[in-house]
């Protein structure tokens, strides 16, 4: 029994908490097993948002998008050099603990707005989320310009310019065939998003010394010698994505809104590592 439990002890620092301690990345194991408990809270998001008499819609999702914004610059925080936070705490600040942290104080800012909207102290709740979300990105912006100075002030104009180019190539060519799939406004967003995480690791990886964490861009990378692949690699699987959110989704409206669900999180996948990854070698952490 004492074997046994020693090998369980092992393995979850193996593979759980020994990255998390050293902010060592991804492997097969804890990719595999984050994964599926991002499929269960998507299905326990879903379900929350209908208690909060919630609509996913286009509006809402840019709302939510400013949390995005101040979770990816909170860890930056965490990966600045200045120590600004310590363990225990600082651990919270690791992915994929920071997702779980973020998200708890989005669900506050949510309720404490929806209850301001019914308390008629502000008219639309969605502009009183976003406006929480975006002070608390600008004071993380304030916090990490007054520790850091700005190394590589070209970095977040090439991501942008590099996402948003290749989109608007992309939306050219599918308005050409007379797709409504992929020139559709959400389906574009998302696409930009994880482009602009594409070009993010690639003048991360292949101009400034940086390395990828996530272990099948890592495989690819190294197999390929240059992360020029990442392009490719999210246009392929993106594509194929959306095509079957929007084609294999019933008709009704429980179906869709999870359909969006979805969608509003695969966009936040691609944005929170592409501003991460950008702030962080715009200062040069």
């Amino acid at each position: 029994m004492s074997f046994s439990i020693d090998n369980v002890s092992q393995f979850i620092n193996t593979y759980y908490l020994d990255p998390i301690r050293g902010d060592e990345g991804y492997n097969p194991v804890n990719t595999i097993t984050w994964a599926i408990i991002l499929g269960i809270c998507i299905f326990g998001v879903f379900r929350l948002l209908e208690k909060l008499e919630v609509k996913i819609t286009p509006r809402f999702i840019a709302s939510v998008l400013p949390f995005v914004l101040a979770g990816s610059s909170l860890r930056v925080i965490e990966d600045s050099p200045a120590d600004i936070f310590h363990p225990p705490f600082s651990y919270l600040l690791i992915t994929p603990n920071i997702y779980f942290l973020v998200f708890a104080i989005t669900v506050v800012c949510l309720w404490i707005s929806i209850r301001m909207q019914k308390a008629g102290l502000v008219k639309d709740f969605h502009l009183t989320f976003a406006g929480f979300g975006l002070v608390w990105f600008f004071i993380n912006l304030a916090v990490l310009l007054h520790f850091n100075s700005i190394v590589y002030p070209y970095v977040p104009v090439f991501v942008i310019v590099a996402g948003t180019g290749i989109t608007f190539i992309f939306y050219l060519i599918a308005r050409h065939f007379k797709s409504s799939i992929f020139t559709n406004p959400l389906n574009l967003s998302i696409l930009m998003a994880h482009l602009m995480d594409a070009s993010s690791t690639y003048i991360g990886v292949d101009h400034l010394g940086y390395f990828e964490k996530h272990v099948v861009p890592t495989y690819l990378i190294n197999l390929t010698g240059t992360a020029l692949v990442m392009y490719p690699l999210k246009l392929i699987i993106f594509i194929g994505v959306l095509y079957v959110l929007d084609t294999q989704f019933e008709d009704d409206e429980r179906s869709l809104n999870l359909k969006v669900l979805i969608k509003m999180v695969i966009l936040i996948l691609g944005l929170s590592p592409a501003t991460r990854n950008t702030i962080r070698m715009m200062l040069g952490i």
